[in-house]
């Protein structure tokens, strides 16, 4: 374990981090691009660094989900399946990372999260004001299954943008307006963090004083963050969700292929 608090320079660095992450991790995601790096710089081994970050990141994203359930814009019982699907596709993910390697994956990355950036910017359904959840029936349970499954997957086995995928899909595949998939997403993120967290702490990969020291910051970070997005709306989380999602292209595709 690092003795965090020895060294004052990291315990701020990790609750500034924290905090910038919470509160953008809750409005459009990405936050583990700020929280992994830093946990990297402060010494910690690459797959430690990722069960660590997972760590952090239940605290931030569970602050959110709860924000968002307590206003109403989630429904845990419709989105009962997809939560299932969610967990399944988490475990998968994380158990295959342990095994190979994920750079593959990172060197597209970069151009999935441009498209997703266009996507936004031209969708009307981002800044649709309607709070309607899609009709149920088979293709919406079809939808939830696939949905979950590969999200769950992709984020126990990478993680960089997961939130922000779940926003833009669930724009998407349900026209939803942005607050109800913003607070799916935040719902769905908790539960795959949460799942792949649990296998990180089996095979010992997660550092519980890094991890628990910047998840307390997530915290506050992710409360505002959530509180700003449901007060201001669409007017206010789409210009950052843009932002967010193009500089998380432009590092990714730095760090990627140069």
């Amino acid at each position: 374990m690092f003795e965090l608090f020895s060294d004052p320079h990291l315990l701020i660095t990790l609750s500034l981090v924290g905090f910038l992450a919470g509160f953008i991790d809750a409005i459009a995601g990405g936050g583990g691009l700020l929280t992994v790096p830093v946990l990297l710089t402060s010494g910690l081994p690459p797959h430690i660094a990722l069960g660590t970050n997972k760590l952090s990141a239940c605290f931030g994203s569970l602050t959110a989900s709860i924000t968002f359930y307590r206003k109403k814009l989630f429904n845990p019982i419709f989105w009962f399946l997809t939560a299932i699907a969610t967990a399944v596709g988490a475990l998968t993910g994380t158990i295959i990372v342990n095994i190979v390697s994920a750079d593959a994956l990172n060197k597209f990355l970069p151009l999935i999260i441009l498209l997703c950036a266009v996507y936004t910017l031209f969708s009307k359904n981002s800044v649709s004001d309607s709070t309607a959840l899609p009709k149920p029936g088979l293709l919406l349970r079809l939808k939830q299954s696939v949905q979950g499954f590969v999200l769950g997957f992709y984020d126990g086995f990478a993680g960089p943008g997961t939130g922000t995928f779940w926003t833009v899909s669930s724009l998407s595949l349900y026209k939803m307006n942005i607050l109800l998939s913003s607070g799916l997403a935040r719902s769905m993120n908790f539960i795959s963090n949460s799942v792949s967290l649990l296998v990180f702490i089996v095979v010992g990969q997660v550092d519980f004083t890094l991890g628990l020291a910047m998840g307390l910051f997530m915290v506050l970070g992710s409360w505002i963050g959530a509180h700003s997005a449901i007060k201001y709306g669409s007017k206010f989380i789409r210009p950052i969700f843009i932002s967010v999602v193009v500089i998380m292209a432009m590092k990714l595709a730095y760090n990627a292929w140069f």
